[in-house]
């Protein structure tokens, strides 16, 4: 800044992680940009300050957008931001539609909700958080961002299905919905990829141990050849699913995973978390059933001299032999993985919860309080 050239205001932003694990690693990534964000979409002539918080901001679940934005603005006034903005990746609805943003003007706080934008979070947070603060200042009518003689962009416009409607409180409350049928597909699909799939499926290692040692026993019976041989892909692809709809199950049961109503809880949200556990757990099951299948169709050819599999099945063999045998054993060895995921660490099997967070060193639940 030169001499006697006038300071800029300053206009700091609060970002807030709830919980602190896969939202934080969201809100690192945008805090470090968002200043140039707000300067290009908002107002060039502020001085954008953003901050990073998380931790002290863990609604109830039971009290939905209100309690998060109610606390939310508790920590606006605490820490002295002018506008805060909560990325959290509880699965919010409005009038039984998922609930995408939501702003106060009189609370200047606003929130996100991580799962509702799909599986493309963090572009999508980029081009929409930079549109919730602009709308808060505007409905604020803070002076330091004076009008230019247009509505701020809109989150709307942004992220597709998405539209604005009244929040039906304070004036400036505002929320976006998604639509019905896409915003719930939308918001499944953001819940498995929050939940990291990646994760679960490697913390499933000694299922996959298991399942191989199922395989490697189960390739050498000759009883397993000639009923994979029998059997046709129908019936092939029905084992598989109950295989692995069994193996899922089993997770579950045993690890404790399946999410309860309590007065915590409401039955709406234990049904999207129970629904995002299900599908993280299918997906880690299901590309754990690829390698398996692709492992023991190599071992197989590696091992079962085209000869000796030929005699016993009393015909030529193909190439498609061998996947056939691949395909009923790792349907089998399924259930030799269940029985291994038993030894699995308590708390690696529990990260593929949804409704499950880890508490890292400073972080405490307000309802552990």
């Amino acid at each position: 800044m030169t001499h006697g050239e006038p300071q800029r205001p300053e206009i700091v932003v609060g970002l807030v992680a709830t919980p602190p694990d896969h939202p934080a690693r969201v809100t690192a990534r945008l805090c470090a940009e968002l200043a140039d964000r707000l300067a290009e979409r908002v107002n060039a002539d502020v001085r954008w300050t953003v901050r990073e918080g998380w931790g002290d901001v863990a609604p109830h679940r039971d009290g939905g957008a209100g309690a998060l934005l109610d606390d939310l603005a508790r920590r606006r006034t605490d820490d002295r931001w002018d506008v805060a903005v909560c990325l959290t990746d509880l699965p919010l609805h409005s009038d039984r539609v998922p609930l995408v943003a939501q702003t106060s003007a009189q609370r200047r706080a606003a929130l996100v909700s991580l799962p509702a934008l799909g599986l493309r979070q963090l572009p999508a947070v980029r081009a929409v958080v930079p549109d919730l603060v602009g709308r808060l200042l505007a409905d604020a009518s803070d002076e330091r961002v004076p009008p230019v003689g247009r509505e701020p962009a809109e989150l709307a416009s942004r992220v597709t299905a998405v539209h604005r409607v009244d929040g039906g409180g304070d004036p400036g409350e505002w929320r976006y919905v998604a639509s019905r049928l896409t915003g719930r597909v939308r918001l499944l699909t953001g819940m498995v990829r929050a939940n990291r799939p990646g994760r679960a499926l490697l913390g499933l290692s000694k299922l996959l141990v298991g399942a191989f040692g199922t395989a490697a026993f189960a390739l050498t019976t000759e009883t397993i050849w000639k009923m994979g041989d029998s059997l046709g892909p129908l019936r092939l692809t029905v084992i598989m699913l109950l295989g692995l709809t069994a193996l899922v199950a089993w997770l579950i049961i045993a690890h404790d995973l399946w999410q309860k109503p309590d007065q915590d809880t409401p039955p709406e949200l234990a049904r999207m978390f129970n629904w995002g556990t299900t599908l993280t757990l299918a997906l880690a099951t299901a590309v754990s059933y690829v390698v398996l299948l692709v492992g023991t169709a190599f071992v197989a050819a590696l091992l079962i001299d085209t000869s000796v599999l030929g005699e016993t099945l009393q015909r030529p063999v193909h190439a498609t032999d061998y996947l056939t045998l691949a395909w009923i054993i790792s349907s089998l060895a399924t259930v030799g993985g269940a029985i291994g995921s038993g030894l699995e660490d308590e708390e690696t099997v529990r990260a593929a919860a949804y409704g499950y967070h880890p508490e890292p060193d400073g972080w405490q639940d307000q309802k552990a309080q």
